[in-house]
């Protein structure tokens, strides 16, 4: 299953998706086919060149929003109907929902944030898949038994590529059978995310927790990160005191960081938190308690209170520009 942008361009996610389908279709001796919601657009272009032989179109009007929830109940009919030998998604939010979905209406296992998929050598076979666990702290080693695999894989694990077309993509649509009584989730509004800088992209990242205090602390932290040209992050205990927006939030169920400089200020540590942000090249800690996750697992650390620390550092940037 492939998802798409807001402008109908292939993510990353899915590309490496169909890269790792490819890999296991080679090494099975079958094909590749892609599974979309709505109107074909430019992917059977972009997917000609990824070895894949067929798209899927699942087309009602109740998948108009590509709720989870209904897009995993028209994927279970489909994949019934089919009968592939594994089912692959990104291990993003909404995949993974509509995978889960599609997998118990199935009545067949979902093995997520998988990192390798290792097919049986004999037909019928258990298939081995390597999991992320705790976040992508763990790894699993484990067997993955069922008439249809369903997998999801985390980002990073293949490298897409692109391949020589042999043939047209075959595009077929395919109409569910979904009782509009049901109730549903239904989008109401969508926004545009801010434009420039995002977490994600950002090279140094400043992120606060519960040691900042209050909303109005978060304005040093705000400075800071104007002078090194970076982002603002938070904890979720900042989410949960209304500190910050969860879009700010860094952590296992917020958005996980990879800057060249990560700077904690007054965050503990907790494992939820570091999962977010142990992918930075280097991390300084600024906390009171010398005794910290944060503190011990950081590249530096300074043992102090932030208000104080901050605001020293900031006048000292602030000098050696010249103000």
């Amino acid at each position: 299953m492939i998802e798409r942008d807001g402008e109908g361009v292939l993510t990353a996610a899915s590309a490496e998706v169909l890269a790792a389908a490819r890999d296991l279709a080679d090494s099975l001796g079958g094909s590749v086919g892609a599974v979309a919601v709505g109107d074909p657009g430019d992917l059977p272009d972009d997917l000609v060149k990824r070895g894949v032989s067929t798209l899927h179109l699942l087309r009602h009007e109740l998948l108009a929003d590509s709720e989870a929830a209904t897009v995993g109940e028209a994927l279970a009919q489909l994949v019934a109907a089919e009968r592939p030998v594994a089912v692959l998604a990104a291990a993003g939010d909404a995949s993974t929902e509509a995978m889960a979905g599609a997998a118990a209406r199935l009545g067949v296992p979902l093995a997520t944030a998988c990192t390798a998929i290792r097919p049986g050598i004999r037909p019928g076979q258990p298939w081995e898949v390597t999991r992320e666990r705790a976040g992508g702290i763990l790894l699993e080693d484990a067997e993955l038994d069922a008439p249809i695999r369903f997998c999801t894989l985390g980002t990073g694990t293949r490298t897409p590529t692109e391949t020589a077309a042999a043939a047209d993509v075959t595009v077929r649509a395919f109409v569910p059978e979904l009782d509009a009584t049901v109730p549903r989730a239904r989008l109401i509004e969508r926004r545009a995310r801010a434009s420039g800088m995002t977490l994600a992209t950002a090279p140094v990242v400043v992120s606060g927790g519960r040691g900042v205090g209050s909303a109005e602390g978060y304005a040093v932290l705000e400075e800071l990160a104007g002078l090194v040209g970076g982002a603002v992050g938070c904890s979720r205990v900042a989410t949960n005191n209304g500190w910050r927006p969860h879009a700010d939030q860094v952590g296992l169920t917020g958005t996980r960081v990879s800057p060249d400089l990560y700077i904690a200020c007054g965050i503990s540590g907790a494992t939820q938190h570091w999962v977010g942000c142990m992918n930075a090249r280097s991390i300084l800690a600024v906390n009171t308690d010398p005794e910290a996750p944060m503190v011990s697992r950081a590249t530096w650390a300074v043992i102090g209170d932030v208000h104080e620390v901050l605001p020293a550092v900031v006048e000292e940037l602030r000098r050696r520009s010249g103000g």
